[in-house]
């Protein structure tokens, strides 16, 4: 049965949460070297939804994404995915177990062509697998198919991010990682890609994000948590969040324990 609709004042509907827990951090510590980021922080991560990682500069946003994905490893605590623990793992494990990662600034190989960037997403599969896959994402992102021969470096910046998530998805992630999808992009290509991540979330995939641009951000996101000083201090609708008026002073992390 389908969970009843619930509405804000101002008329933004979400779904009362039903989707499982797909990722727990339970009493997570990690950092680099002696500082530590994040300071015993527990967070849930719920199957097929958006969750938005929000917060002051300094918060452990980042950090949160690179620890999951093993690169950086947990001082204490549990990491677990589908209620294993993964706390730990290498990257390539991680990535065996359907996780992705699309971290923050470009991350290709600008003088390759943009084939062999993609490509470059499938290298652990067998070869007759990587041409199909590289297909679905050509049919995917249409543009490409034309400029699959051109360098990388010839991409404006938000085809260079698009052709980063493509890569990130011919493994078919259960998860992706991505962190601040949105920088350097206009306005009309930041929208694009959030339409993209939404798109994908509605298919299935389970997205965990870190944005600055927070108010597009919540528009298309299930879940927030806020974060500051390494810990969750508020878990909400993100429809919720973005019906509040103090939302930059939510943001800034005044707002925790406030009335």
């Amino acid at each position: 049965m389908a969970a009843r609709r619930r509405c804000s004042p101002t008329g933004r509907c979400w779904r009362p949460i039903l989707a499982p827990d797909l990722i727990r951090f339970e009493d997570v510590s990690a950092g680099y070297g002696a500082l530590t980021i994040l300071d015993h922080l527990s967070a849930t991560v719920r199957a097929g939804e958006i969750t938005l990682l929000i917060g002051p500069n300094g918060a452990g946003k980042s950090t949160v994404l690179k620890t999951f994905f093993g690169l950086v490893k947990p001082s204490a605590g549990r990491i677990l995915f589908q209620d294993e623990e993964v706390g730990g793992l290498s990257p390539a494990a991680l990535l065996r177990r359907g996780i992705a990662f699309v971290p923050q600034g470009r991350n290709l190989f600008p003088s390759l062509s943009v084939a062999h960037n993609l490509e470059l997403g499938a290298v652990t599969l067998p070869r007759a697998l990587r041409a199909e896959r590289c297909a679905e994402a050509l049919a995917r992102f249409p543009g490409f198919a034309e400029r699959i021969r051109n360098q990388a470096s010839t991409l404006s910046g938000g085809e260079q991010k698009q052709l980063e998530i493509a890569r990130a998805l011919l493994l078919r992630p259960e998860v992706l990682l991505i962190d601040e999808p949105s920088i350097g992009l206009s306005p009309i290509v930041s929208r694009d890609v959030f339409r993209l991540l939404r798109s994908l979330a509605d298919a299935g995939t389970t997205v965990l994000m870190v944005e600055q641009n927070v108010r597009s951000a919540l528009a298309i996101a299930d879940r927030v948590l806020l974060l500051e000083g390494g810990r969750v201090v508020l878990d909400s609708p993100a429809a919720a969040l973005l019906d509040d008026p103090d939302l930059n002073r939510v943001f800034l992390g005044r707002a925790v324990g406030a009335g």
